[in-house]
């Protein structure tokens, strides 16, 4: 296995001080898999990935169930892949299968498990990744993994930062049914549709005057506040869904606030999120 960080390797003979004292001191997530199974080739991956990405908030413990029998017998493993949640030296949650990244992550969330702050973390792991960059980075991963579907997710995702929607719808229209439903590919699927709106859409300041000439124009009002979602502000664009809202709600059918809640599936701004829904609540009760 590569040296990578936060993740071990475990024996009978290391069990005592890398999984139980560890957990004293930060979660440790134990991953029973073999080199015979498939779904556990899908997982590692991602289990390793969020690993490094969460920055020591937790340790990533592997177990060959082959090799270290004792252990497997231990925790009773009937099937792999298997994982383990410890904490204070004792299990306080586990899961079978190759769960997606999203799942993988409400997981961690459930057990108060976050990444930690940029600052706590060394400086190069803090530094923003270049979306183009990592588009290469990954079409090589897929290429190296052609069967891991989270990763071709994974590509999509950063495919739709530079602006390739032809050759992530692609491989979001290819995703198996587990990961099509995954949050990041809803996300997705919310930004391609914002996308196809603006094909031909006219540009930012030609919607402007028509707004500043007809405040009611809220045909311009909705383009606009596309232009702003898919451009990264997305507080100006959710701030003229709910003018929208506001001036007419059932305009097209309702597509103030159809397009609000299609907005909040892209916007990643949490605090953001929850501060529009509840405008869009008390406009709407």
């Amino acid at each position: 296995m590569a040296d990578l960080p936060h993740v071990i390797d475990v024996t009978t003979d290391t069990f005592e001080s890398a999984v139980l004292q560890q957990s004293l001191q930060t979660p440790v997530l134990v991953d029973f898999w073999a080199t015979w199974c498939g779904p556990c080739k899908s997982l590692t991956p991602i289990l390793e990935k969020l690993a490094a990405e969460y920055g020591g908030a937790f340790v990533l413990a592997k177990v060959d169930v082959d090799q270290q029998q004792q252990i497997a017998a231990a925790f009773q493993i009937r099937s792999v892949p298997t994982v383990f949640l410890l904490v204070g030296g004792q299990p306080v949650d586990a899961f079978q299968g190759a769960l997606p990244e999203g799942q993988l992550r409400q997981f961690l969330q459930q057990h108060g498990i976050e990444p930690l702050a940029a600052a706590e973390q060394a400086p190069d792991e803090a530094a923003p990744l270049d979306p183009h960059a990592e588009v290469v980075r990954l079409r090589r991963e897929v290429e190296a993994a052609p069967d891991n579907d989270g990763l071709k997710l994974d590509l999509a995702l950063a495919l739709l930062k530079i602006g390739g929607t032809a050759e992530a719808t692609q491989l979001l229209d290819a995703l198996p049914a587990n990961l099509s439903t995954d949050d990041r590919a809803v996300r997705a699927r919310a930004r391609l549709g914002f996308a196809a709106l603006l094909k031909d859409a006219p540009p930012v300041p030609v919607l402007e005057q028509a707004i500043a000439a007809n405040p009611d124009d809220l045909k311009a009002r909705h383009l606009l506040a596309v232009h702003h979602l898919v451009g990264g502000d997305a507080a100006t664009g959710l701030e003229q869904l709910l003018e929208m809202l506001r001036r007419d709600r059932a305009y097209e059918d309702g597509l103030p606030k159809k397009a609000l809640i299609d907005a909040f599936r892209v916007v990643e701004d949490e605090d953001l999120v929850g501060q529009y829904r509840r405008r869009m609540a008390s406009l709407l009760f």
